[in-house]
């Protein structure tokens, strides 16, 4: 039992690894504090696709899909371990609206979105940047720590902890 535990762990990490190495960062979840100021910017009521992009561990996208029972959200991840880690808090939690996707987003068609949320770093953001402007005007785009860069956003805020980690809200036109 030990050694399959060992077996396990170890193939974990080593995922875990992979895919930092392959995508340039290691997942890493939204403290708290982070994920209560991206609810408070949103709408009392959501409605329609809310995609978290590198949703990691799964906690974010699962807060949302709570906070949002009439939203359809879509947790996109690349990495297998959080993945599936995801899958398992899906399990085991009541919510039917979210929906767990092991993809490169980069590759998925997001025209549908009516909420975008990411935490990804500045090269990603770069190429989303880009891609962003494929979207229907009035999407909302919330990036915690890093810019879009090009784009201004509405509205900024820093939260009360050791970093004064910065929540950016764009919104796609306006």
């Amino acid at each position: 039992m030990t050694t399959l535990f060992l077996i396990i762990l170890v193939g974990i990490g080593a995922s875990i690894i992979w895919t930092t190495v392959s995508c340039g960062i290691s997942p890493m979840p939204s403290s708290s504090k982070v994920q209560q100021q991206i609810l408070r910017l949103l709408p009392c009521h959501v409605t329609g696709t809310v995609y978290e992009l590198g949703s990691g561990w799964g906690g974010l996208a699962l807060a949302l899909g709570d906070v949002f029972p009439q939203a359809q959200v879509y947790g996109y991840e690349l990495s297998p371990a959080p993945y599936f880690f995801s899958l398992l808090r899906r399990f085991y939690s009541s919510l039917s609206n979210v929906i767990f996707k092991r993809c490169d987003f980069f590759d998925e068609d997001l025209s549908d979105a009516n909420i975008i949320v990411v935490y990804l770093f500045p090269e990603a953001m770069e190429k989303l940047a880009v891609k962003f402007k494929e979207l229907p005007a009035g999407t909302m785009i919330i990036s915690s720590t890093f810019t879009l860069p090009g784009w201004t956003p509405k509205h900024v805020t820093y939260i009360d902890d050791l970093y004064h980690t910065p929540v950016y809200l764009y919104q796609v036109g306006v």
